[in-house]
């Protein structure tokens, strides 16, 4: 799982540098699938199947812009432009294993709130990454990153969460952002060796979000920008180790 890892941050390293005004998401997608495939990896989301969406995912990346969450389709009618916030998800199985992560970009010069958006969201996933530990109880965790989201001012989207990850995508469990009942109830207790994609998503604005009727692309209902941080993290003795760090 850590070549995987490698792998993609590889790749969001490369796609940070290549992002400005006037790439298209399309480009970006198309960069992702060329390294992709020069290091002998498979494009996780690349055909993905949803319950919602008459096609399947069409690209490598989720490409997502300003108010849009995730799981934005690449296109070459989607051009970046100066101000935009761009999320970037990304992942590949290579030998078998998976790796998953993402990464919000400002293009060219951002308002202040949209870049202090992205540094919470940054801020909050490390503030998961500093308290991921064998014996922990999740709810522990994930109260502290909704703290951390909703003492700067912004929401925690409840409607998407983190996930298990291994030999495929998504597994169990789900990590949640935000603590509820149903999580205190239900608690996850992290044990060495578990691996966990943790993807906190960010609202400036309210926590509600809604499908677009592509059936992929998720937009915040007041239409306020979000961020969306991700790494791929493995429970070990003491702490954690972030299999998707990049240099």
């Amino acid at each position: 799982m850590r070549e995987a890892g490698k792998v993609v941050a590889d790749v969001l390293s490369e796609i940070k540098d290549f992002v400005k005004s006037g790439v298209t998401t399309k480009e970006v997608d198309s960069l992702a699938i060329e390294m992709a495939t020069k290091a002998g990896a498979e494009c996780l989301f690349k055909g993905v199947r949803s319950p919602y969406a008459k096609r399947p995912f069409p690209g490598a990346i989720c490409a997502s812009i300003n108010e849009q969450v995730v799981h934005g389709i690449p296109s070459d009618e989607v051009v970046l432009k100066n101000g935009d916030i761009f999320s970037v998800d990304f992942g590949v199985k290579l030998n078998g294993y998976c790796g998953d992560s993402a990464i919000t970009v400002a293009v060219g010069n951002v308002s202040e709130e949209k870049q202090r958006l992205m540094d919470v969201t940054n801020e909050v996933l490390q503030v998961a990454i500093d308290n991921i530990a064998p014996g922990r109880k999740w709810s522990e965790i994930a109260e502290k990153m909704q703290t951390c989201a909703e003492s700067a001012g912004f929401s925690v989207v409840r409607d998407l969460v983190g996930h298990g990850i291994g030999t495929e995508m998504h597994c169990e469990p789900q990590v949640p952002n935000y603590v509820s009942r149903a999580l205190r109830k239900n608690d996850i207790f992290l044990k060495e060796g578990m691996v966990l994609a943790v993807e906190p998503m960010i609202n400036a604005g309210k926590s509600a979000v809604k499908t677009l009727r592509d059936g992929w692309t998720v937009v915040t209902v007041d239409g306020r920008p979000s961020a969306h941080f991700e790494h791929t993290i493995a429970v070990v003795s003491g702490g954690c180790d972030v299999l998707t760090a990049r240099e």
